[in-house]
């Protein structure tokens, strides 16, 4: 049984690890898409959206403890790093170089 603990724990922070990612991803998607569809004004403009973490130990479990981990289309080019966080991340677009991008910043 007691050998049964710590494994338990360990998977149940990876699953929370997974709920953030796949909150992160949607939070992602849904201001890409703001961006495809946003007529170039500040009032149009995507609404930055909270996440709210679920992971409660540093770094990223599931990647080797890493501090960071990517997410996005794929390559490196577009993907969004994401520093880990026990507090949550704000996704935001970014205006300021000449194309709208998706940010990702830990609370």
């Amino acid at each position: 049984m007691a050998i049964a603990i710590p494994v338990f724990t360990s998977q149940l922070e990876k699953s929370r690890e997974a709920t953030d990612l796949a909150n992160l991803r949607s939070a992602y998607a849904e201001q890409m898409t703001g961006i495809l569809t946003w007529d170039g004004t500040d009032a149009g403009k995507p609404a930055n959206i909270h996440v709210t973490a679920k992971q409660t130990q540093a770094n990223w479990q599931s990647a080797a403890n890493a501090t960071s981990t990517k997410i996005g289309d794929g390559y490196d080019k577009g993907a969004v790093e994401v520093v880990q966080s026990t507090t949550g991340w704000t996704v935001a677009v970014d205006t300021s170089g000449t194309e709208p991008k998706v940010t990702i910043a830990a609370d």
